[in-house]
C-alpha cells in the first residue's frame, strides 16, 4: 500500500522573504547557466502519461547533452524502445535513430533558442530545454503566481536549494546545487490542465562546464551508412513507444 500525506504549509511573516530568496536563487542559477559557453551533463528522465481509463504510467529514459553556445548541441536519449542522437551545428538539425539506422535532417539556421522552438513544433523537445536558453529565469517565471523556498534537499549526494513555483497551467519544482556552481540537479513539471496531472521530471548528474567539457564535433558523419528519411517518417524515435496512441487533446 502507498502512504500518502497532505501537508499544510503555514503562512508566516517570513513568506515574502522566502519568496524573494527563491527568486534570488533561481536568478543566480539562470545567470550561472547563461554565463557558461560550454556545458555537459548526463540525465535520467521520467515522462508520465495518463491512459483513457486514468491509469498513470511512467516512461523512463536516460541520456547525455553537450552544448556549445550559441548554436551547437549534441544530445542523446535511450529508452526501452528508442535510441536517439540529435546533432545541431548552427545550420542543420540531424536526428538519428541509432537502433533503426535511419536519420532525418532539416535546415534550422540560428541559435539554440531557434532550435528549441523548432523541436517543440515537431513535438521533439530537448531535455530540460528551458534551462538551456540564454535567460532561463525569464522563461521559467512566465505566468508564475506563487513562489516557495522549501529549504534544502539532497539530489545524487549534492545538497540543493529546493524551490517550488505555481503558474497558470503547471506547477514546477527545481533543486539547485548549493555553492559556487548553482547548476540544476533536478527539475520537475506537473500539468494542472490534464486530468490526473502527469509530471515530467529530469535528474541531472555529472555536470561539467566550460574547460571541463570534452571537445566535440557537432557535424553528422553517418559512420553506419544510416538511411536518410523525411523527418515525418522518422518513426520509432519519439518520446512514446509505437504501441501508445495519443488520444484527444484535453
Amino acid at each position: 500500500m502507498a502512504l500518502s500525506m497532505i501537508v499544510s504549509l503555514g503562512i508566516s511573516m517570513g513568506a515574502s522573504a522566502d519568496e524573494a530568496d527563491a527568486k534570488r536563487l533561481l536568478k543566480a542559477m539562470s545567470d550561472y547557466l547563461a554565463a557558461q559557453q560550454a556545458l555537459s551533463f548526463e540525465y535520467d528522465a521520467i515522462l508520465e502519461v495518463i491512459t483513457e481509463d486514468q491509469q498513470k504510467l511512467a516512461l523512463a529514459s536516460s541520456g547525455t547533452l553537450i552544448l556549445n553556445r550559441p548554436d551547437k548541441i549534441l544530445a542523446t536519449r535511450s529508452s526501452g524502445f528508442a535510441d536517439v542522437e540529435m546533432l545541431f551545428d548552427g545550420k542543420t538539425l540531424t536526428l538519428l535513430g541509432k537502433n533503426l539506422n535511419i536519420y532525418a535532417q532539416q535546415d534550422v539556421p540560428g541559435t539554440i533558442e531557434n532550435l528549441v522552438d523548432e523541436l517543440r513544433q515537431h513535438n521533439r523537445p530537448l531535455p530540460a530545454a528551458d534551462l538551456l536558453l540564454m535567460d532561463p529565469y525569464e522563461t521559467l517565471m512566465l505566468d508564475v503566481v506563487d513562489v516557495k523556498d522549501l529549504g534544502s534537499g539532497v539530489i545524487g549526494g549534492a545538497e540543493c536549494d529546493h524551490l517550488a513555483f505555481r503558474a497558470k497551467e503547471v506547477d514546477w519544482q527545481i533543486w539547485i546545487a548549493q555553492g559556487e556552481r548553482p547548476y540544476p540537479c533536478r527539475f520537475s513539471i506537473t500539468s494542472k490542465s490534464m486530468k490526473g496531472e502527469p509530471q515530467y521530471s529530469i535528474q541531472i548528474r555529472d555536470w561539467k562546464a566550460d574547460a571541463e567539457v570534452t571537445t566535440t564535433d557537432f557535424t553528422f558523419k553517418n559512420p553506419t551508412d544510416a538511411k536518410k528519411v523525411d523527418l515525418k517518417n522518422l518513426e520509432g524515435t519519439e518520446e512514446l513507444p509505437q504501441h501508445f496512441k495519443i488520444g484527444e487533446a484535453q
